[in-house]
């Protein structure tokens, strides 16, 4: 009956947020609240809540001080030469520019990290999809089949996890997976191409040498908050400073995927440097920070209420029944096809619930079983992160509201319109994984 109640809540939802007849934000907050007292978890709720506060937590600051520091670094023109490259390459063609997207998306992507390929690849092409008139959802799936790929890097989180948990290594586990996320890729490019030759189709090419190029220059400088408080985008421009900013976030993506420090810590520190290098000015610095605290409340009160949404699912047991109820289901005769069913079924495990329950507590029963089979377990581990794709659509990844926040989207219309290439990414992995021999059937 708990598991049973579990996946009612989170249809329920999910059917609020993409039905648009209640906001994410309230929905992570009030839909677990009541599932929890219809269970009868009448005392404890708010213990729970506070956990589920507390676990995320660390993301919360992360997000707070990472939006700051590429704000600072956005403002100081960092990105800019990227950004006119790019725009000189693709020009007006909205195939370019989409091929372009997943291109720039999987380069940044080699961190892992969700928060700063979302920052750098919305920065750059947002005005581009703007005043081309492109569709917004488009970037965004883009976006997220990009970082759903390359968040299988081992310093991505799920392959570390899994590694761990079973008592893996590096050369097990990633390096077959190798070309399994080449296919995840050239799965997006696929993807980019129906966008952009859809696009190209509904809108045309445009010519830069068109009115509409200025206007694409104006609207970069617009998206990169160039303006605010009266300051004008030359004079929050550091271009003497350029190198230094480059210096300065390299080594920040360097000491965060050695794990010198925290997350928060490092992006902390990185902002706190940033802010005193390019804004020395008191005045300066408090407008840089007020010109950026919109994007700043909107993600990070979505990640503290996506806290108790998870804080309720582990208190009250439902994660639990619900990954038992799931591997109940499974019939013996199966058990030699585990590989398969774990990459199909880390496709919802991964959506509903959050990496550390998953590669911690399910994968770890999974593997053991597969042992009776004689399945190694490595191949239970390349099978569990094969559905990363769908992961990163889920209501429990903090960096997809960050995502949504910085295009001006809606989270459920997103939902609707990315879930189905999410999953195609997936299963696509799925195929070449078992062509390539990486899981075995």
């Amino acid at each position: 009956m708990l598991a049973l109640l579990g996946y009612i809540m989170v249809a329920v939802f999910m059917a609020l947020i993409m039905t648009k007849r209640m906001s994410a934000l309230l929905a992570l907050i009030i839909v677990p609240i009541v599932f929890a007292l219809i269970g009868g978890f009448y005392t404890g709720i708010g213990d729970m809540m506070l956990e589920g506060i507390k676990q995320v937590a660390p993301t919360g600051v992360m997000l707070v001080f990472a939006i700051l520091y590429f704000g600072i670094m956005i403002d100081a023109g960092l990105f800019e030469p990227i950004v006119n490259t790019i725009l000189r390459i693709v020009k007006g063609d909205p195939l370019k520019i989409a091929l372009g997207t997943v291109a720039l998306a999987s380069l940044v992507a080699l961190d892992g990290d969700g928060t700063t390929t979302f920052i750098i690849t919305v920065t750059a092409m947002l005005p581009l999809y703007k005043k081309l008139n492109m569709n917004l959802y488009m970037l965004s799936t883009l976006a997220l089949l990009s970082i759903g790929v390359m968040n299988m890097t081992p310093w991505g989180g799920p392959t570390a996890r899994v590694i761990s948990s079973l008592q893996l290594t590096t050369e097990e586990v990633f390096l077959p997976l190798i070309p399994v996320m080449a296919a995840g890729i050239a799965f997006a490019f696929l993807v980019a191409w129906h966008f952009g030759l859809k696009e190209r189709k509904r809108i045309g090419i445009f010519k830069m040498d068109d009115p509409i190029a200025s206007e694409i220059q104006a609207a970069k400088e617009q998206t990169a908050a160039a303006v605010d408080h009266g300051e004008k985008s030359a004079e929050l421009q550091r271009p003497k400073l350029i190198w230094v900013n480059a210096g300065l976030t390299i080594g920040l993506l360097i000491a965060l995927i050695a794990g010198l420090l925290p997350l928060p810590v490092l992006f902390m520190l990185g902002f706190a440097i940033a802010a005193m290098i390019n804004y020395p000015n008191l005045v300066q610095q408090k407008e840089r920070i007020a010109a950026h605290a919109g994007n700043v409340l909107a993600v990070v009160a979505l990640v503290f209420a996506s806290g108790i949404f998870t804080g309720i699912m582990n208190g009250t047991g439902m994660v639990d029944a619900m990954a038992t109820a799931l591997v109940q289901v499974i019939p013996e005769q199966l058990g030699t096809q585990l590989p398969l069913i774990t990459a199909i079924t880390s496709m919802p495990f991964t959506y509903f619930m959050a990496n550390d329950p998953y590669y911690y507590g399910i994968i770890p029963i999974i593997g053991e079983t597969a042992a009776s089979y004689n399945i190694p377990m490595a191949e239970i581990a390349r099978a569990s992160v094969l559905g990363q794709p769908a992961h990163v659509l889920s209501p429990l990844y903090a960096a997809g509201y960050l995502l949504v926040g910085m295009i001006g989207i809606d989270y459920g219309q997103n939902q609707r319109f990315a879930l189905k290439w999410a999953v195609g990414s997936s299963v696509f992995m799925i195929i070449a994984a078992i062509a390539f021999g990486v899981i075995s059937i």
